[in-house]
């Protein structure tokens, strides 16, 4: 059994060192642009801090790991197609000949879906949530929020949101191999919407809004990915016939 997994190690292998090897070249490549990038990724907290109010360092050494922080975050979106490319490569010995051929579709919709669920964090949650936030209280402290902390949660959420619109193309590929069907996705609704407020409220901040935000769009991606099983893959009923 171990001699049948070994070349798929290596293939896995193989795989992670090219995302890797296009990780490292992009993270180079963003590390002597961090400070446009860190600008950018500042102007939804700036637009709503008070008018006594700035980002500050608190620690020594924080200005650097931010700007690592920085880099390899937009190194990693810079990847993208990369990696989804290397994991359609790991996949496809296990595909048809008609499916392998799928390359270029499930590069662009996965990198443009990841895109997708990052701008709408970008542009809708961070602002509502940030406000909320920084709003509560402002009356009687002053808001010096740390960049290093910001940064982290800003990237966490961006990444938790392009992940999250994931979702149909993951169903895509599940229904074209068989493994789930529209009935499938149907019967298991409500327990994937309590998860998905589980998962809405460990990476959003602790306000129903940014919540609501999060698992909202969550939610109609779920009953798209009905939709997308039901084309791709539909349920077919077992009569008795059939079971004869």
């Amino acid at each position: 059994m171990l001699d049948d997994l070994k070349p798929h190690i290596a293939d896995l292998r193989k795989r992670l060192i090219n995302s890797a090897l296009m990780l490292i070249v992009a993270f180079f490549a963003c590390f002597f642009f961090y400070e446009p990038i860190l600008q950018w990724m500042m102007i939804p907290v700036e637009a709503v801090l008070p008018p006594n109010s700035q980002m500050v360092a608190v620690e020594i050494q924080e200005t650097f790991f931010t700007a690592l922080k920085v880099a390899f975050f937009s190194g990693f979106i810079l990847s993208l197609p990369v990696i989804f490319w290397q994991l359609w490569l790991f996949l496809a010995p296990g595909l048809y000949e008609h499916e392998k051929k799928l390359v270029i579709p499930f590069v662009f919709f996965a990198t443009l879906m990841f895109l997708i669920g990052a701008a709408f964090a970008y542009y809708i949650v961070i602002p509502f949530g940030f406000e909320f936030l920084i709003n509560f209280g402002s009356a009687v402290v002053t808001i010096l929020p740390s960049i290093g902390k910001y940064v982290g949660f800003f990237t966490k959420l961006l990444f938790g949101f392009g992940v999250s619109f994931e979702l149909p193309v993951i169903t895509f590929f599940l229904a074209k191999i068989g493994l789930v069907d529209d009935k499938t996705l149907k019967d298991f609704f409500k327990y994937a919407v309590v998860l998905i407020f589980i998962f809405a409220s460990l990476l959003t901040p602790p306000d129903v809004l940014t919540q609501f935000l999060m698992a909202g769009p969550l939610i109609f991606l779920y009953i798209v990915s009905i939709y997308i099983a039901k084309v791709f893959n539909p349920h077919k009923p077992i009569n008795d016939d059939d079971e004869e």
